[in-house]
């Protein structure tokens, strides 16, 4: 099925809720500036073995509410506390990508005990993105900067842009390209609002998730592609890794930011693999 809940600041929140209710369910959170409809893959995939499926839209984004409310990384968090408590989900393994890794990380980190089994990240933003005196690895502010700009001035050619570009390594020399996949990143981000949009991008740029990552007990898989552009590999998985206290690191040669759909075959029998053991 698909409905709405409602937050205590008055936000609906559109989700979907597929499969089995005695099964195991498995959360998605989907990254900046998509929709559930990022894991279209993912869903169907773990329908077919069995799971129960359960991906929102984060506020601003997709079908829910285009609130300025809640821009946050706590906030975010609380929506799925909100969300999971309405299903009553427990021992659940929650899946994040990109922002919404940060978003799963903060929610696994806080979750009452017993809601979560497991937790995989993918291509995720932790533990901090931003440049900074504890962090010289980082992005400096000027490329978050020039997001904001872009996203100010023509939010439809920014997002045609980061998915026809970076996002899914299309180009690179010799990447096979899916127009198909750059309409649908294109129209997903369409569907959410400008403004929650716009302050998201410091958001997942400025957040620090060192402290999460510290407190986190259930195993966690970190995934990512050494051929990322949007989140560098050097400066998140390597590190979250040494920060979990449970941490499997995962390494795609070759592979880029949005390798849960170039390469959903190969992602999803490793996660169900990691799932299962």
């Amino acid at each position: 099925m698909t409905d709405y809940v409602t937050t205590t600041d008055g936000t609906e929140l559109f989700y979907k809720d597929w499969g089995p209710r005695n099964a195991q369910p498995i959360v998605f959170h989907h990254g900046w500036p998509l929709s559930s409809d990022e894991w279209d893959p993912q869903l169907m995939y773990f329908l077919s073995q069995g799971f129960r499926v359960v991906a929102h839209d984060r506020r601003g984004h997709g079908r829910s509410s285009q609130t300025e409310l809640g821009t946050d990384m706590d906030t975010y968090a609380a929506d799925v506390t909100t969300l999971v408590e309405r299903l009553d989900l427990s021992g659940a393994v929650h899946i994040g990508h990109s922002t919404g890794g940060g978003e799963a990380t903060r929610y696994v980190a806080r979750a009452k005990p017993g809601r979560v089994a497991k937790a995989v990240l993918v291509g995720a933003i932790p533990p901090v993105m931003l440049k900074s005196d504890k962090n010289p690895g980082g992005l400096p502010i000027e490329v978050f900067d020039g997001y904001r700009q872009a996203l100010a001035a023509n939010r439809a050619q920014l997002y045609l842009d980061v998915a026809k570009g970076p996002f899914y390594g299309f180009n690179r020399p010799g990447a096979p390209v899916h127009e198909g996949t750059i309409r649908n990143w294109w129209r997903q981000g369409m569907m959410g609002a400008i403004k929650p949009h716009y302050d998201c991008i410091k958001v997942w740029s400025e957040t620090d998730f060192t402290d999460d990552l510290k407190r986190i007990g259930v195993p966690v898989l970190v995934m990512h592609g050494d051929d990322d552009q949007v989140v560098p590999i050097h400066d998140s998985a390597l590190l979250t890794v040494k920060l979990l206290k449970q941490g499997e690191l995962k390494v795609y040669k070759g592979y880029p930011h949005g390798m849960l759909a170039t390469n959903a075959d190969e992602l999803n029998a490793d996660i169900l693999a990691f799932i299962r053991k």
